[in-house]
């Protein structure tokens, strides 16, 4: 199979996935495209060695994931701006939870993404997000907590 095929491949089988992390991460939607976008290039640039595609998903979320970070890092990411009315949710009823998603930390949302919407367990997740298991569940824990706060204000 050609690189070429191989990465259409990818793309269509991850790319929905990636995006909803990279969104949850970045809260924002062009920032997120960009960070997929970059995934797939640093997979054609240096494609990982995953017997059968055992662990592709798992590899291109960890890229995704530590490209998003590194965005976060950027020092123009200091600038803020009003959450758009467009941003993506799966249904209009889910707008307040995206809102307070977006209210905690970015650690915070890469975990809480990774557990609730992409169904990796604590450890997988430790592995994606490079910290110990123990750290990824009491980072759970104290986001449930705050999400709970947070949509209790709305109410």
């Amino acid at each position: 199979m050609t690189d070429e095929t191989e990465l259409e491949r990818l793309v269509r089988t991850y790319e929905h996935t990636l995006y909803r992390a990279a969104a949850a991460i970045l809260g924002d939607a062009h920032e997120a495209e960009d960070a997929v976008q970059d995934t797939f290039l640093a997979w054609l640039e240096r494609p990982p060695v995953c017997p059968d595609g055992a662990h592709q998903r798992a590899w291109l979320l960890k890229v995704t994931v530590n490209g998003c970070k590194s965005r976060l890092r950027a020092p123009w990411r200091q600038r803020t701006a009003p959450l758009l009315e467009s941003f993506p949710a799966a249904a209009p009823e889910e707008q307040g939870v995206m809102e307070a998603m977006l209210r905690l930390r970015p650690k915070d949302r890469a975990a809480v993404h990774l557990f609730y919407y992409e169904g990796y367990q604590t450890g997988e997740i430790a592995a994606i997000l490079g910290e110990q298991e123990g750290t990824t569940r009491s980072r759970l824990s104290r986001a449930r907590k705050k999400l709970k706060d947070f949509l209790a204000e709305e109410v």
